[in-house]
């Protein structure tokens, strides 16, 4: 991949599972295997949603290949006005291409939506090792963040 490729930040589309997407989100946790119909099903629940949950993507031109993608959706509240707050989730740059800045511009792209959104905060959970990179995206540490599992 050169210098002179101009990644753009693009909404998720239909046809984006036969371009690596489900593969890309391999990389960063347990995905299994999505049927057609299953990804078809979740697009267009995700899709009703409108503004309120959004999934972003990089494709590279050359390849055809997603390589980076990021999701935020938005959560109403009765806090703070009846505020809204931006949640980023399940962002992953593919291992092939880091180190180009493309989770910056995925971050950047879901921050500014959260924000045109009226969000008064955005937030986002991640590893140790990622806190740097989100540090230098603007973002700083707030408490703890607990989990409990179902399956």
């Amino acid at each position: 991949m050169d210098a002179e490729h101009k990644f753009q930040v693009r909404k998720l589309e239909i046809l984006d599972k036969s371009k690596g997407f489900i593969e890309l989100l391999q990389q960063l946790t347990i995905c299994d295997s999505v049927s057609d119909k299953e990804f078809e099903e979740r697009f267009q629940e995700i899709n009703s949603f409108g503004d309120d949950h959004l999934i972003c993507v990089i494709e590279d031109d050359h390849s055809g290949k997603i390589i980076a993608t990021g999701s935020v959706f938005i959560e109403k509240k009765f806090l703070r006005n009846c505020g809204k707050v931006g949640h980023i989730e399940d962002v992953v740059v593919d291992s092939a291409a880091r180190g180009m800045q493309l989770g910056k511009k995925i971050i950047e792209f879901l921050t500014d939506h959260a924000h045109s959104m009226g969000c008064y905060k955005v937030i986002l959970d991640c590893s140790l090792e990622n806190k740097a990179f989100y540090e230098k995206c603007g973002y700083r540490q707030k408490e703890v963040q607990m989990v409990k599992y179902f399956a």
